[in-house]
């Protein structure tokens, strides 16, 4: 059984993972917000650690198409890097509640689209690995649940709208049969590394609301 078919598993039926199914709203009404924010930060754990095991099995799959050019430090910038969302530790430190939630947001929305692009590509691998494709599917399916969870939550713990934000990801919009072997995966592999690292900072950002939620006087240093 593939690490992919576990985590769906988990995330379904387990005891470590209960599915959001919150895309109406309705089926998360009764819960709190207490138990809806463990699920939500549960769901955001899975996604970063089947994040890290699609970076690494890519890179071990394709960095000798490409070595030099998958290694190169001054490689593009992450296309999350302009949005309004902290990234030093100070920064997060002093970030309210409301806009941790609605970083998180920004980030799951920004993925959803170029994981739709992720895929496509993947697809046109001669060698692609079953197992690297599904994990690529299982992040998208996950994504939107993700973004559920967290609309839900930002109108159940600030009793408010949800600020709603368009981003365009205007690299992965371009034809993809356009580019050359080593050009895709120079741009796939980029697109797995940024996401990777937001993963990260959602999963970050959620468990710092739970620790102020909690205890706050012990999160200074989360």
């Amino acid at each position: 059984v593939s690490q992919v078919s576990v985590c769906c598993m988990l995330l379904c039926c387990g005891s470590l993972a209960v599915p959001l199914d919150c895309n109406d709203g309705t089926s998360c009404i009764s819960i709190s917000p207490e138990k809806l924010l463990d699920r939500v930060i549960q769901h955001a754990e899975l996604i970063y650690r089947v994040s890290e095991e699609s970076s690494t099995l890519f890179e071990k799959m394709f960095v000798p198409i490409s070595p030099s050019a998958l290694r190169n430090p001054g490689g593009k910038v992450c296309h999350s890097k302009s949005f309004p969302i902290p990234n030093t530790k100070s920064e997060i430190q002093q970030i309210s509640d409301k806009w941790l939630l609605h970083s998180v947001l920004i980030l799951v929305q920004s993925w959803i689209e170029p994981f739709l692009y992720l895929q496509t590509s993947l697809e046109q691998y001669a060698n692609a690995p079953g197992d690297l494709v599904n994990k690529t599917k299982w992040v998208s399916d996950k994504l939107l649940s993700l973004e559920q969870g967290v609309v839900v939550l930002i109108r159940k713990m600030l009793d408010e709208g949800v600020l709603m934000s368009s981003f365009v990801f205007e690299e992965a919009l371009s034809p993809y049969d356009a580019q050359s072997p080593e050009e895709s995966v120079l741009r796939d592999s980029n697109l797995l590394t940024c996401f990777k690292k937001d993963a990260h900072k959602m999963e970050t950002f959620l468990k710092l609301l739970k620790c102020r939620e909690t205890n706050k006087l012990s999160c200074l240093f989360h």
